[in-house]
């Protein structure tokens, strides 16, 4: 799918600072808006601006990306398919908590792979029996190399990014495109407190553009700032003998 966008725009993890941002960029489209959460009474302040900024229908909608024998139920129970549908659902943690504690690891891959995996294939299933709609994953540069700062969050994310890969190679030629995308470090609430490089530092709302951007042009993979391509294709060139020294 590529042009303008016609049709709904979900949003999953509609809560989180790049999730407003998408809902604000293709309302500004036009587009009627779904917002997703697993506490949708908490997005009325959104959903009353957006539509009172650009005059577009915005509905609310309850789900919880771990409860995966719901997803079904929850797609059926949409006003309307969407023709687009952005899945910002994702769980950080701290690292060190995170390697500690396997309940809270199994939480933080599941938040990140498991959940947003079982939502985007139950609507990538409905869209390739329509023959049409745009999937969009926010995924994470995180998952290009394994480290020892991250690689709980980093290997969901990883298993994400592959999924979203085989899920486009699968849907190729059948309307359905899947976009993936990896944002690098954006200035969000889960990186609020965190020392980070301002060239490598997106916006929320660029977050936003860019993945408005990508859906119109019907990209397949994108990074936020081009400046990360360069930042892991380096990272991921470096030796594993070499790399396992280090503390990046």
């Amino acid at each position: 799918m590529s042009g303008a966008v016609k049709g709904p725009v979900l949003i999953l993890g509609a809560g989180s600072d790049i999730a407003r941002a998408c809902a604000r960029a293709f309302a500004a489209r036009g587009c009627a808006i779904q917002l997703a959460a697993r506490d949708p009474g908490r997005l009325e302040a959104d959903r009353a601006d957006l539509e009172t900024r650009y005059g577009v229908t915005v509905s609310l909608h309850e789900v919880d990306a771990l409860e995966v024998e719901a997803h079904e139920s929850f797609v059926a129970g949409l006003p309307e398919l969407p023709m687009v549908a952005i899945c910002a659902v994702g769980l950080m943690g701290e690292q060190d908590e995170n390697a500690a504690d396997m309940t809270r690891a199994a939480l933080v891959m599941r938040s990140n792979f498991e959940g947003p995996a079982s939502l985007l294939g139950v609507l990538a299933n409905k869209m390739e029996a329509r023959g049409a709609g745009t999937l969009v994953g926010i995924s994470s540069v995180a998952g290009e190399r394994g480290r020892a700062s991250n690689y709980i969050y980093g290997s969901a994310k990883a298993g994400f990014t592959a999924y979203l890969s085989g899920l486009r190679n699968r849907l190729a030629g059948r309307g359905v495109h899947v976009v993936t995308v990896l944002p690098g470090f954006v200035a969000t609430k889960m990186t609020e407190g965190m020392d980070l490089p301002k060239p490598l530092l997106a916006q929320p709302d660029e977050v936003g553009r860019a993945i408005l951007g990508a859906v119109e042009k019907g990209r397949d993979v994108i990074h936020v700032r081009r400046i990360w391509r360069l930042v892991m294709a380096v990272i991921k060139a470096i030796p594993e003998a070499i790399f396992k020294k280090t503390s990046i």
